[in-house]
């Protein structure tokens, strides 16, 4: 148990510091070398009408000190009206950092990144929504047109052929977010589908989509759907957006951007070092709902206390949720309102995120020290006889 929470509170040391360095509230992994280039691949056939493209991506394993490829693959909206701004990875205070992806009403910024098929650096040219249907741009995306109806062609002009797979430093793409891309950052955002965690969980656990394995040319690059790496339509890349070249261990990054200092040969990168693993919720609204437990069938008084018990405190939990949660989206409204500047957004998400993590932090210690079993008796006291009166 002390080991358990010793963790936990390592993850959240290392998210409060990720915070205090001014960074987008969204990151969640800094690299001091940067991702390899895009991949060169064609996009799989969309498999069925209300799919939207999710482009691949490089992401990151602290625990083997390498990027990953995530192939590129259709994926339904989480609602009617949103699209997906990919997630990206920016140079700033000595570090690569990542930020996550998210759906919503209007594409955010994504760090200028030419993603390729509608994503080509600001916004999204593959398709609209139109009285609760997406329409396709068959200009820039693959489909069957004999299965899907809804389509429309406009050409669109792609004048930036770069590779680079990330923002800013040595080489990386000098881009910043337009007025329209930091207003959509204030909007509401939903969290990467189920699916789209498939494609991440498939991806991570796959050693032949490791950068220092295929040389930036995964073999699989794009798929039709989400956690199906075998079969019809599963697409390779047809080669390297550049070459390779990742610094070796202890080495400066190439190009010099690396600011981590070398460590000796045989050691090893704590956690701590490598930093936090996953997106770390940024709202309470991004936070799962409590779930409250069912009552159990039967006689059983002491179980039914129990649940009883976890009942009223997820209940309380909920509330806590629901009153930070009202909290914050009077911050975001109060700050558009006053026309605040990206600087001051960025303070606000990182307060933001330290209240969401120290409420989640606090829930689930209290949850634990309810789930705790009762202290069985001793063989002695179980013996005992009643004592008479």
């Amino acid at each position: 148990m002390h080991k358990l929470l010793s963790g936990r509170l390592v993850v959240l040391l290392v998210v409060l510091s990720i915070l205090a360095t001014g960074a987008f509230a969204q990151v969640a992994i800094s690299v001091s070398f940067g991702p390899p280039a895009l991949p060169v691949y064609t996009q799989p056939l969309c498999p069925q009408d209300g799919y939207i493209w999710v482009p691949g991506y490089w992401a990151y394993d602290p625990n083997i000190g390498d990027y990953y490829w995530v192939p590129g693959t259709w994926v339904p909206a989480p609602e009617v009206g949103y699209l997906w701004t990919p997630p990206w990875w920016g140079w700033s205070g000595g570090a690569y950092l990542f930020h996550a992806g998210y759906w919503g009403p209007t594409i955010g910024f994504y760090g200028g990144i030419n993603y390729g098929y509608g994503y080509f650096g600001h916004g999204y040219e593959g398709g609209r929504w139109n009285n609760g249907r997406f329409f396709y741009n068959r200009s820039v995306n693959n489909i069957n047109v004999t299965n899907i109806r809804n389509v429309y062609n406009v050409t669109v002009v792609n004048n930036n052929s770069n590779r680079v797979s990330y923002n800013g430093g040595n080489g990386g793409i000098q881009a910043s977010p337009t007025a329209a891309e930091e207003a959509a950052a204030r909007e509401r955002h939903v969290a990467p589908v189920e699916a789209q965690r498939t494609q991440q969980e498939a991806a991570a656990k796959n050693q032949q989509m490791r950068a220092s394995v295929n040389q930036g040319r995964p073999p699989i690059a794009a798929t039709p759907k989400a956690g199906t790496f075998n079969g019809a339509g599963v697409v390779r890349a047809t080669s390297a957006g550049a070459p390779y070249h990742p610094p070796a261990r202890g080495a400066a990054a190439p190009g010099g951007n690396a600011k981590e200092p070398a460590r000796p040969p045989n050691e090893t990168p704590t956690r701590a070092q490598t930093t936090y693993r996953s997106p770390a919720p940024v709202h309470a609204r991004d936070v799962p709902p409590h779930n409250v437990a069912t009552p159990p069938n039967g006689g059983n008084t002491e179980a039914a206390r129990q649940v009883q018990q976890r009942q009223q405190m997820n209940t309380r939990q909920q509330q806590e949720h629901d009153t930070l949660q009202k909290q914050q989206e009077q911050d975001h409204q109060r700050m558009a309102q006053q026309q605040a500047t990206s600087a001051q957004m960025q303070q606000m998400e990182r307060q933001h995120q330290q209240q969401t993590m120290q409420m989640e932090q606090r829930h689930t210690q209290e949850q634990r020290q309810v789930s705790r079993p009762a202290p069985a008796p001793s063989h002695n006291e179980a013996a005992r006889p009643p004592e008479r009166r």
